[in-house]
């Protein structure tokens, strides 16, 4: 029994478990992904007329919700670091300032998401007006970044596009050739690896983007399509970040 035990607590599976739950990103995609299926669950059973058991998910999302947003506090400054680390750095003009832009729009979403917490846990005390106006302009900056984001990683992936075409077509040949042609390898696989993170946040921005688009009152999507997408893209994004963290491919 005790070593059944032992195998169970000292798994591989376990210790991996433990390492993504110790980041903070790791736990946040957690999170998230509950939060959004709760989004959905809580509009699945109110539309079947389920409004106790609705409730109760609709508390847990909301729940959830407040508590990412005190997890994000600090990372306002994060994405300005990186909007002005995007202006110092080279590489082509129309991705640094779809980047940069990115990186603002974050930026201005947090600072005002930040607002809405303090406004929640009643710390200060904003009108229903403001409030709302608040929490709309929040949802804004979050429209501008994704949709900043989207641009980006439409421009990148056409300069990947290119540049693998242009390494294929490079192919050497012959003995002495071969440092050559296992540098030209190297590359592509670095390009491919490139290609695939471009296409699954692509994926994400495109899903996401609906979110803050009806809260921004752009558009008007249900809150169980709302919740579906927000799962799928926590989950694409816990799953790069196991990765990350536990470097498997």
């Amino acid at each position: 029994m005790a070593n059944l035990a032992s195998q169970l607590i000292f798994h591989p599976t376990v210790s991996q478990s433990l390492k993504y739950s110790g980041t903070t990103l790791g736990r946040d995609k957690a999170y998230r992904a509950v939060q959004y299926f709760a989004r959905f669950y809580a509009w699945y059973l109110l539309g079947n007329g389920n409004k106790d058991e609705a409730a109760r998910w609709s508390a847990l999302k909301s729940h959830l919700g407040t508590s990412r947003k005190l997890m994000r506090l600090g990372k306002p400054m994060e994405h300005l670091q990186a909007a002005l680390r995007a202006a110092l750095a080279s590489g082509p003009v129309a991705e640094q300032i779809t980047t940069i832009a990115r990186q603002i729009g974050y930026f201005g979403y947090l600072m005002y998401d930040a607002i809405v917490w303090i406004n929640s846990i009643k710390f200060i005390k904003l009108s229903p007006e403001t409030a709302k106006r608040v929490q709309k302009t929040s949802f804004q900056f979050w429209f501008a970044g994704i949709l900043f984001s989207i641009i980006n990683g439409a421009l990148k992936t056409i300069r990947l596009a290119k540049e693998t075409k242009r390494l294929q077509a490079s192919k050497t040949w012959g003995e002495k050739d071969l440092a050559e042609e296992a540098a030209r390898e190297n590359k592509l696989g670095a390009l491919q690896v490139s290609r695939a993170a471009t296409r699954r946040q692509l994926t994400i921005d495109l899903l996401d983007l609906w979110i803050p688009a009806t809260g921004a009152e752009l558009v008007n999507i249900n809150e169980g399509v709302l919740g579906i997408f927000g799962f799928i893209t926590s989950l694409l994004g816990a799953k790069a970040q196991w990765k990350a963290v536990n470097g498997t491919k």
